[in-house]
């Protein structure tokens, strides 16, 4: 995990924690390096927290303690850190301000989510990729379109994937998987029933099974082979926001052209034949004119 990661770990899971934890939290992302310095007493004062509450907060990032949290705080000051979101979206916020804002939290989410990603899962579920027979991918709501993007990606490649976001659909295909099989869920806060449900089924049926979450320790996340998060924020009026998305993308763009490396030359023997049935589905610019020579409609 890039030392980077640990604001980058907070500011993902913020929707998440607890309200005590939202204020530990809000309290870090505001001035990490001053945290850093501070005693852990001077931290729960400042945030209006117990010191309790503190070294639980540190529990939930999987931090020893909180010499650790203000270890990873001090490391992160000796980096060049990605620049900080100017913040949530507030009720009078003017409209130039709506879009920069959200600008700004998509952008970060796609910075945040490459410091946060592991490479030892990221490798193990392309590897998983590379050798399976199906692939299944699992998601509803707007997880489900980032689920057809990668099941259309690997199409072109060449891989039998196949997206579902009905759950009875779903965990039907998982119960006939097995271990030569891959199932692949999305799920931004990893809790989402019916993706669970599906993915388990696979489990049961001993695929291998890849989470792509932005909780860490969520029943998704706890479940899967390999678990692959993300670091995107939503906030207040963006709950399905596309900086989750765009977060889950990253994350598909990363296993697909990991794929496509490892397994080059098909890869691009596939990637060239779809493109050419695909081109040829095309309208030439001449047949766009009407007969008389102006313009057709449309």
């Amino acid at each position: 995990m890039s030392e980077l990661a640990i604001t980058a770990r907070i500011r993902g899971q913020l929707d998440q924690l607890g309200e005590a934890h939202r204020l530990v939290a809000k309290t870090i992302l505001a001035a990490p390096a001053e945290c850093a310095a501070m005693s852990i007493r001077t931290l729960a004062q400042t945030a209006g927290v117990s010191q309790a509450t503190v070294s639980r907060f540190c529990r939930v990032f999987d931090l020893d303690g909180y010499s650790e949290l203000r270890l990873a705080l001090a490391a992160e000051q000796g980096r060049s850190a990605p620049p900080q979101a100017e913040g949530d979206i507030a009720e009078g916020d003017d409209l130039a301000s709506v879009v920069r804002k959200i600008a700004q939290l998509d952008a970060q989410a796609v910075v945040d989510t490459a410091h946060l990603l592991d490479l030892e899962n990221l490798s193990g579920a392309i590897d998983a990729l590379s050798r399976a027979h199906r692939t299944c991918i699992y998601a509803v709501g707007a997880s489900a379109v980032v689920a057809a993007d990668l099941a259309q990606k690997l199409t072109r490649i060449g891989r039998g994937a196949f997206a579902y976001g009905d759950a009875h659909m779903g965990i039907t295909s998982a119960a006939v998987l097995g271990p030569e099989d891959v199932a692949v869920a999305f799920s931004h806060s990893g809790t989402t029933a019916d993706t669970c449900a599906m993915l388990l089924t696979a489990k049961d049926q001993g695929a291998v099974t890849i989470a792509v979450t932005n909780n860490a320790s969520s029943p998704l996340a706890r479940m899967a082979d390999h678990t692959l998060l993300t670091a995107a924020h939503e906030a207040v009026f963006r709950s399905g926001a596309t900086a989750s998305r765009l977060a889950q993308l990253v994350v598909v763009d990363c296993m697909f052209v990991g794929l496509a490396q490892a397994t080059f030359a098909q890869s691009q023997a596939a990637l060239e034949a779809t493109y050419r049935a695909v081109r040829q589905r095309g309208i030439s610019p001449g047949k766009t004119e009407e007969k008389d020579g102006s313009a057709a409609p449309g």
